[in-house]
C-alpha cells in the first residue's frame, strides 16, 4: 500500500484520515521509463480537460515527432491553439497536427492515424443525465466510437493504445457508465485481434478530476463567486475518489510504459466526503441536502469483488489483469488481492482532509489557481 505518502490523522468521528503533504502533490506516477521522443501521438479529444494538459506535459517532457489533436470542435482547437502558442517556442509547436474529426467517423479516423505510434482515446460524452436523455448518441460516441478506434489503429497498425475509463464503468447503474464498460471491453479484447499486427490496448479507469469541467469543485467556486451562502449536497453519506489532472495524466504515461496488453489500470488515491469538500472550500457557507440524482451512486467503486479476482496489486495502482488471452502476454509477478476485495471510495484506506484537498485543487490550472484564490 502506499498510505506510507500520506500523513495518518483522525476526525472528531474517530475515522481514519490522511492528509497528502504538499510536497508530494505531485508527480505520484512518475512515468520514468517512458520515452516519446521521435513519436508520433494521436490524442482523441484532444480539446478537452485531459487532452490539453496531456499535450501540455508532453510538450514540456519529450520532443514527439509528431502530436496529433483529434477533435470535433473547431473554435476549441482554434483556442487551444492560441493557448500553446503562448506558452511554447516555435520549435516546440512545430510537431502539433490538429485534425477536426469525429470518433463517430471510421474513414477520418483512419486517415488521422496514419504512420502513428501511440493513441490515448479521451474523446467520450460524459454527462450522466446528457447521456440518460439522449442515449443513442451516448452508444454512437462511446461505444460504436470506441470500436472504430479499434479499427482506425489495427488498419494503420499503431504499436499502443491507451482509453480512457472512469468509475462509472464498474458495476454501471447509468447508461454513460455502461457505455463505458463496453468501450473497456472493446478495447481489452482488441489485442485478441491484433494478430501479427501487434498492436497493444489498456485501459486506464479513475475517479473525478479535480478542477475538470462538470466536477463540483467548479461548481461551488462558482456559486461562492455569486455571493452563495449555502452548497448543494445531494447526501451527506456520499464519497469520491479524488485525482487531479497532472496526476490523471502521469498516470496515462506510467501506464504506456508498464501495459502488456488487455489491463485496466486503477490508480491508489485518496477518497473524501462531499460535506468535507464543501467545508474546506468555504467553511462559513451552510449545506443544503438537495438529494442523490438519478444515475447517481452514494459511493464510488473501481474494483468489484469480481474483478479483484483477477486483479494484482502493482505498489501505485492496481491492474485488473484480461480474462480472455490469445495473444501473446506475460502476466504481472505481483500479489493478487484477497477474497472479497473491493476498491470503493467508502473503503479506502486513504482519505483528504479539507487542507489535503485544498492542495488537490490548487494542483489545477492557472486559472483554476485564480478562482481558488478569489473564492
Amino acid at each position: 500500500m502506499v498510505s506510507g505518502l500520506f500523513t495518518r490523522a483522525f476526525d472528531s468521528g474517530g475515522h481514519r484520515r490522511f492528509v497528502k503533504p504538499p510536497e508530494l502533490a505531485l508527480g505520484r506516477f512518475s512515468p520514468t521509463s517512458l520515452d516519446l521522443d521521435g513519436k508520433v501521438i494521436l490524442v482523441t479529444g484532444g480539446t478537452g480537460s485531459f487532452g490539453k494538459r496531456f499535450v501540455e506535459t508532453v510538450l514540456e517532457r519529450a520532443k514527439p515527432r509528431k502530436l496529433i489533436i483529434y477533435s470535433r470542435d473547431e473554435l476549441k482547437q482554434s483556442d487551444m491553439q492560441i493557448d500553446l502558442a503562448e506558452r511554447f517556442a516555435p520549435e516546440q509547436l512545430s510537431a502539433l497536427r490538429f485534425f477536426l474529426g469525429d470518433v463517430r467517423d471510421r474513414e477520418r479516423l483512419t486517415l488521422a492515424m496514419r504512420g502513428v505510434d501511440v493513441v490515448i482515446h479521451a474523446a467520450a460524452l460524459k454527462q450522466v443525465p446528457a447521456a440518460e436523455y439522449n442515449p443513442s448518441e451516448c452508444i454512437h460516441t462511446n461505444v460504436l466510437g470506441a470500436e472504430n478506434v479499434v479499427w482506425a489503429c489495427l488498419t494503420n497498425r499503431v504499436k499502443q493504445v491507451v482509453a480512457l475509463s472512469t468509475d462509472k464503468a464498474c458495476n454501471p447503474i447509468n447508461l454513460y457508465g455502461a457505455t463505458k464498460l463496453a468501450s473497456d471491453k472493446t478495447f481489452v479484447a482488441a489485442n485478441n485481434l491484433s494478430g501479427d499486427i501487434g498492436t497493444r490496448f489498456a485501459v486506464v479507469r479513475y475517479g473525478n478530476v479535480v478542477g475538470s469541467r462538470g466536477s463540483v469543485a467548479p461548481l461551488f467556486q462558482r456559486l461562492l463567486a455569486k455571493g452563495g451562502t449555502e452548497l448543494p449536497i445531494t447526501d451527506p453519506r456520499m464519497t469520491r475518489f479524488w485525482i487531479t489532472l497532472n496526476q490523471g495524466v502521469d498516470f496515462v504515461l506510467s501506464s504506456l510504459g508498464t501495459m502488456r496488453g488487455g489491463e485496466i489500470f486503477v490508480p491508489k488515491i485518496p477518497s473524501m466526503k462531499m460535506t468535507d469538500l464543501a467545508t474546506a472550500m468555504a467553511p462559513q457557507a451552510g449545506h443544503k441536502i438537495v438529494g442523490i440524482r438519478p444515475g447517481e451512486k452514494l459511493h464510488e467503486i473501481m474494483i468489484s469483488a469480481d474483478d479483484a479476482r483477477t486483479t494484482v496489486d502493482l505498489g501505485d495502482r492496481y491492474a485488473i489483469q484480461p480474462v480472455f488471452v490469445e495473444y501473446t502476454r506475460e502476466p504481472f509477478a505481483a500479489p493478487g488481492l484477497p477474497d472479497g476485495f473491493s476498491y470503493a471510495s467508502d473503503n479506502n484506506e486513504e482519505w483528504l482532509s479539507g487542507p489535503g484537498l485544498l492542495e488537490l485543487l490548487n494542483d489545477g490550472a492557472p486559472e483554476q489557481r485564480r478562482r481558488l484564490s478569489d473564492a
